[in-house]
């Protein structure tokens, strides 16, 4: 069988279906034969479980009439994925049509409808119905949010039991409030830290509970810590932050605050550290220093960032060129990037773990989340200025065009993150979906420094925050040498070490040799100039994004 000759519309989108005819006759083949079994098994009451966690209950397998469609569901989606892997046609085009139908399997799944979970069924038998009646009230309360509930968010607040390492905010302007950690050994190291975290999120994902918190496991290591805070911008704010450019954040944000934490240590260089977008603009603001001719990092890690954005992962099927232009038309020029729209497109990177699960316990079955630190942050999220948003989409998502020599101007200033050749740490997490593990490695052959790497088990968040007293986790570390010779990101994971427990052991080491020699501790925060006001963790965390 093969495609007609002539050029119409529908022989041409019909054309890569027709060139796998042979292949979807085997696939069809195949799916038939499977889908026969499972009557087999259905009839002689044989049929095995499911290790699929959305039915792998109890519940599921005392009910065979739905152990069957759920059976029949993967059979189906397996197949499903299958023949679009194997059409041919254009990657980018291809991706976004393998993006969508993952998105509308994994919403078709059977436990998805109440009349067709045999938990919810269950649930529903055993609470005389009450179980539908409280996920009927959370579905309420939910919508009233406009977002999904996923933990208990009672059992939280920002500076009562999140974000409470002791310290003061010691500058503030339209942008960002900075923080200085108190310290809590008697001496510190003499060169400071600073940390920028992403203005996309809010900054204590970097200091949650006292026992799973970054910063306050630095400041114990005897840093004096210093934390960005960024602003979150309300529709209603009189000084229209909503006008905010890239620009406008490289240079009264991170330079802003490079140039306070020297002014109060009293110390020309000090270390740096930037998570995720905070990795990108603190990389940005630094090469924009050099520019100038002023250095002020000793020391640069990156957490989870992007450099060079060739692959983005998933986060490319998000955009194009259409899309970009867009945001342009729309924001680009004033206006706010909602948080609930930038936390609703993360959710649904993983829909099953994010919003389906949710959807199931809490509405079908009435459950109340557990409380969860992190996914508390989570939906704590932010807006951003739209001239900030529409920037950076193109010209680091679409066009990748930060890693270009002197390409692009920033701040006045030609960019070159060639000129980054202090000393810097790249940590990468291996199950990464934001930032691809061998994204994040290819800001080796960019930055000019001797560099070290390291890769982290889990995803964005959870491979981050990885305390070591909770002994969780590993991660891997290679002594290869860079000026050896080039490194691919797989060769590099291949001849590296497997180590036990949290990478920040393998940081606290690093950072220690570069934070120069143990001095007393001061008593006081901030100095003349830039004098302490409010307690951590400020005003601006506190603000709300309004949704």
């Amino acid at each position: 069988m093969t495609a007609p000759k002539d050029d119409s519309p529908l022989t041409m989108w019909m054309a890569p279906l027709l060139g796998m005819s042979e292949q979807y006759l085997t696939m069809q083949k195949s799916f038939m034969e499977d889908f026969q079994k499972v009557f087999t098994q259905v009839a002689n009451g044989s049929l095995p479980a499911l290790t699929d966690r959305r039915f792998s209950s109890e519940a599921w397998q005392k009910n065979p009439q739905l152990l069957s469609l759920a059976h029949l569901y993967l059979l189906s989606s397996q197949k499903i994925a299958e023949m679009v892997e194997h059409l041919e046609m254009d990657q980018e085009a291809k991706d976004k049509l393998v993006f969508s139908m993952h998105q509308w399997l994994d919403a078709m799944a059977p436990s998805n409808f109440f009349a067709l979970n045999a938990d919810a069924l269950a649930t529903f038998e055993k609470t005389k119905g009450e179980s539908l009646q409280k996920g009927f009230h959370n579905l309420l309360q939910d919508l009233q949010k406009g977002r999904i509930t996923q933990t208990d968010e009672s059992a939280f607040e920002v500076g009562g039991n999140l974000a409470v390492t002791p310290g003061k905010v010691v500058y503030k302007n339209a942008f960002f409030e900075l923080i200085q950690y108190a310290p809590q050994t008697e001496s510190v190291y003499e060169i400071p830290l600073l940390i920028v975290p992403p203005c996309i999120n809010k900054f204590y994902i970097l200091d949650l509970q006292k026992d799973n918190s970054f910063v306050q496991g630095a400041v114990e290591q005897g840093h004096t810590v210093y934390l960005i805070s960024w602003r979150n911008p309300l529709p209603n704010d009189v000084d229209q932050p909503e006008q905010y450019t890239w620009d406008d954040y490289i240079e009264n944000g991170v330079l802003r605050a490079l140039q306070a934490v020297t002014e109060i240590s009293q110390k020309d260089k000090i270390n740096t550290l930037g998570f995720c977008v905070g990795g990108t603009m603190l990389a940005t603001a630094l090469a924009v220093a050099k520019a100038r001719g002023i250095d002020y990092a000793n020391s640069m890690t990156l957490l989870t960032t992007f450099l060079d954005f060739s692959d983005t992962g998933i986060l490319h099927v998000f955009v194009d060129e259409a899309s970009v232009a867009l945001r342009e038309q729309t924001i680009g020029l004033g206006g706010l990037m909602p948080a609930k729209d930038l936390a609703t497109t993360f959710s649904f990177l993983r829909p099953n773990e994010l919003v389906w699960n949710y959807v199931v316990n809490n509405y079908f079955k009435g459950e109340t989340p557990v409380p969860f630190d992190i996914l508390y942050w989570n939906a704590d999220s932010t807006n951003l200025p739209g001239p900030f948003y529409a920037w950076y989409l193109r010209h680091t998502y679409l066009e990748n065009n930060l890693k270009k020599e002197n390409y692009l101007t920033v701040a006045g200033e030609s960019l070159n993150l060639a000129l980054l050749d202090m000393d810097t740490y790249l940590y990468a997490s291996k199950d990464d979906h934001i930032v691809p593990w061998k994204s994040a490695y290819l800001s080796n052959d960019i930055l000019t420094g001797d560099v070290r790497f390291c890769l982290g088990a889990s995803g964005h968040v959870a491979g981050v925050v990885n305390p070591p007293a909770k002994k969780k986790r590993h991660h891997w570390v290679n002594e290869y040498e860079y000026d050896d010779g080039y490194l691919s990101a797989e060769q590099w994971l291949e001849d590296a070490e497997r180590q036990e427990g949290s990478w920040w052991v393998d940081w606290y080491a690093w950072i220690a040799e570069r934070a120069g020699k143990q001095v007393r501790a001061k008593k006081t925060l901030g100095n003349r100039q830039y004098k302490p006001t409010v307690d951590a963790p400020g005003a601006y965390v506190k603000v709300r994004a309004v949704q």
